[in-house]
């Protein structure tokens, strides 16, 4: 499966638009996760867990939002944006969300 942030694939027209396609994951933050992080992971700046949490939650979001496009016959995903966005009361949890166009290509 393609995906890509931008609106064509060169060389390959789009043939058929199926639709918009969506992959969202949210993460809670752990209030352990959190103390230790500022004790333990921060180093020149960086919180390593976040990082690697984050990182985690964008794979899971791209799995989504692909697996949600192959159902509905694509083999391509462009004009694909990602988005973090803090939730939930005082901000404790993060949710990541992809989204994008499902096509068929020529």
């Amino acid at each position: 499966m393609l995906i890509t942030t931008t609106s064509l694939v060169e060389g390959r027209p789009v043939r058929e638009y199926l639709g918009l396609v969506v992959g969202e994951v949210i993460i809670g933050a752990n209030i352990f996760r959190d103390l230790f992080a500022g004790i333990r992971d921060i180093v020149g700046g960086r919180a390593g867990s976040y990082e690697n949490a984050m990182r985690g939650a964008g794979k899971e979001a791209l799995a989504e939002l692909e697996e949600e496009a192959r159902a509905l016959g694509a083999d391509a995903v462009v004009g694909v944006d990602l988005d973090y966005e803090v939730v939930g009361e005082r901000g404790g949890m993060l949710m990541v969300s992809i989204s994008g166009t499902a096509v068929k290509l020529g």
